[in-house]
């Protein structure tokens, strides 16, 4: 089961050896993150489940870490004393990676780039590690799916604590907006301060439907970073009654840091936010759907068709005469006049001006009997004659003389 789910940042330089002092102007996030170390000691998980942006990324499938263990260090940040090592559960990672397939949901262990731990999971572990240091670690990566596929992904990590009856606690690694200030690592955008007063609103209250409301542009632009962590964590609490409390927001350096702690309540089935958001999407989409006209209607049912079924859809419809563009209209009888390349010079003159001069003659029709089977072409190299290589700069025009000797002019005689 799941007994506790925290949402943190990873700032390098709130770890003493990095920050040399720069961390006392985050002072709130230092304390908020001590308290979720103890409280994480006082609830003793066997096994955390922790999700990081930072982890390696594919557009399509989420990565879990596989292996034993995995060890890293703060090098980067110009403090490779500062190490960190863990094992991991295995047990746990092959039953989601289960689960995960059964249900069709992209996510597993292929595809390790790199072994080594990243910030945005060496950052929450250097403070579990003060308090609680007996558990086993499930690293788990962020995608480009959609929101709702993350969150989904959360549900089957509950589904997985509760099949091996493990005591587990979740956290989700991510920063928010990193365009709070100019002097910021990426500027200035006034989509970053909103996102992060929205996103602690959310996050604030455990209200995690919303989380599926973000428009991806806005993200974007507000430059988050932590976005899709938090949606994993909102899937893992799915049909769950929590108790959310804000612990701290700071964001001094351009970079929103926030820090909320939920306990675990008991069941509660009214909080299936997946369903809500797709009922409301049925909703907008069916909305929409009543204000298509019947040239628009038959254009989706058209293509919805062929995607199902591979078929080209029959036209039986009958549509509104006054809704046809004036020419369709003109030429819902049939037409009887003769074509353009068949009129005579002053037909085409007077039927379509000066404008028509000078008009290229008929094309001569084609014989009939010429290439009326695919096997009177050549089909591969192997019938080329040997001195008409295809890589040859002058190929096209000797291949062309080749066609005409041995298979044209054989034709027309026969004919």
């Amino acid at each position: 089961m799941i007994s506790g789910v925290f949402m943190v940042p990873h700032p390098p330089l709130i770890i003493p050896e990095i920050g040399r002092g720069e961390e006392e102007n985050i002072q709130d996030t230092v304390d908020a993150y001590h308290e979720v170390g103890r409280r994480i000691g006082d609830l003793k998980p066997e096994t955390i489940v922790l999700i990081s942006p930072h982890q390696i990324m594919y557009a399509d499938y989420f990565h879990i870490s596989p292996g034993d263990e995995g060890t890293g260090d703060f090098g980067q940040f110009r403090a490779p004393q500062v190490k960190i090592k863990v094992n991991y559960d295995t047990e746990f990672v092959e039953n989601l990676c289960k689960l995960a397939e059964a249900g069709d949901l992209p996510a597993g262990t292929e595809g390790e780039r790199d072994r080594r731990l990243d910030h945005g999971t060496m950052v929450p572990l250097y403070f579990v590690n003060q308090y609680w240091r007996d558990y086993k670690l499930v690293r788990i990566g962020l995608s480009g799916l959609s929101l709702v596929t993350h969150y989904e992904l959360g549900r089957r990590i509950r589904e997985t604590a509760e099949v091996l009856g493990r005591n587990i606690v979740v956290i989700a690694s991510g920063d928010l907006s990193h365009r709070l200030t100019e002097k910021g690592p990426y500027g200035y955008r006034e989509e970053g301060p909103k996102y992060d007063h929205r996103i602690m609103e959310v996050m604030g209250s455990g209200d995690f439907g919303r989380l599926l409301e973000f428009p991806e542009d806005f993200c974007e632009k507000a430059g988050e970073c932590g976005h899709r962590s938090f949606t994993i964590m909102a899937g893992a609490l799915d049909k769950t009654k929590v108790e959310a409390e804000r612990l701290s927001y700071e964001g001094p350096f351009g970079v929103g840091y926030g820090i909320c702690c939920y306990k675990v309540c008991g069941e509660d089935r009214e909080r299936d936010f997946k369903a809500r958001y797709e009922q409301a999407e049925r909703s907008k989409i069916a909305g929409g759907l009543e204000l298509e006209d019947a040239y628009v209607r038959l254009a989706r049912k058209t293509i919805e068709d062929y995607i199902l079924t591979g078929r080209k859809r029959r036209i039986t419809e009958k549509f509104p005469e006054e809704k046809l563009p004036a020419c369709r209209k003109s030429c819902r009888k049939k037409c009887t006049s003769k074509k353009p390349a068949s009129l005579s010079p002053s037909k085409r003159r007077e039927a379509y001006g000066a404008a028509s001069e000078p008009f290229p003659p008929p094309a001569p029709p084609l014989p009939r009997k010429l290439f009326t089977t695919p096997s009177a072409l050549p089909r591969t190299t192997r019938d080329l004659p040997p001195w008409s290589p295809r890589s040859s700069t002058c190929f096209p025009s000797v291949w062309t003389c080749w066609v005409i000797w041995k298979k044209l002019i054989p034709r027309l005689c026969w004919t």
